[in-house]
């Protein structure tokens, strides 16, 4: 039986800074259980290098995954583990953090222009305290479809179905299954799409405006919807959309700063073994 979901909550993006002053829009759900297993959907867009020149300097992080995604750019990424990578244009680069991880990440803007996205996924307790990893996604990498009037599905990890056909993105190895794909489509065009009932699900508008069930989503703002197996998303006009949907992690999450564990004593062992050096030797 189809249970279609619909929009239950709609939650505006909003302008801050990050790294050595990086100019970013946010959506953030630490707090509401209808992100997880997501936890933070930043977008980098800009067409002036001054918003974003001094990058993300070296930071530490524990106990989440990064999901970035560059639409147009370039995003270099360097680790304590030796890892360097540049991903380019239409790619995505993925981290786990695990147990700890020392990184710097610097956008390159190309053809005078930036937009991407980077977005943390929680990892469930048994994850938070293992090995970190890092993968790099080019753009050849990642499953493409365009079914007829359904404009373009980019999936960059998980598994969706999409006007019936299942698809499986490059990044399979999330903590969780978490799906992260990109709708882009043209007024008057539709998609379906098909996910475990019971996993959360959130739509970011990043162009345009789209309609679920008659309500519309606009451009900067995210959608948490009712549980289901199915969405129809009909485009408003020439749009862009990030679609989300995960299992979610039933645990306490504790949040400061880079970390996110389960309690405040973890999150006081990490600063007491970031401040120690204990990152640098893992």
């Amino acid at each position: 039986m189809t249970r279609f979901r619909t929009i239950q909550q709609i939650i505006p993006s909003h302008a801050t800074s990050d790294g050595d002053g990086v100019k970013i829009r946010r959506v953030h759900g630490f707090d509401n259980p209808g992100f997880s297993p997501f936890l933070m959907i930043d977008e980098l867009k800009s067409d002036d290098r001054k918003d974003y020149i001094g990058g993300f300097p070296p930071h530490p992080h524990r106990g989440i995954e990064t999901l970035t995604y560059m639409m147009q750019g370039h995003f270099q990424h360097k680790d304590h583990m030796g890892n360097v990578g540049e991903l380019r244009s239409g790619g995505a680069q993925w981290m786990a953090a695990g147990r700890g991880v020392i990184h710097s990440e610097m956008p390159i803007m190309e053809a005078g222009d930036l937009h991407g996205f980077q977005i943390w996924i929680n990892q469930p307790a048994r994850d938070k305290m293992t090995p970190a990893k890092y993968h790099d996604f080019q753009p050849e990498t990642i499953t493409e479809l365009s079914p007829p009037q359904s404009g373009l599905i980019r999936l960059m990890s998980g598994a969706l179905s999409v006007n019936g056909e299942s698809l499986v993105g490059p990044l399979t190895q999330t903590g969780v299954p978490a799906t992260v794909a990109d709708w882009r489509s043209k007024l008057g065009q539709n998609v379906m799409l098909g996910m475990p009932e019971e996993h959360n699900m959130m739509l970011y508008v990043y162009r345009g405006e789209i309609k679920v069930a008659g309500e519309s989503l606009k451009q900067g703002e995210l959608a948490l919807t009712s549980k289901g197996n199915a969405m129809e998303i009909t485009a408003g006009l020439d749009s862009g959309v990030l679609v989300f949907i995960g299992e979610p992690i039933n645990e306490p999450v504790v949040h400061y700063g880079p970390f996110v564990m389960n309690s405040a004593q973890e999150i006081q062992q990490a600063i007491n073994d970031y401040n120690s050096g204990v990152f640098d030797n893992y």
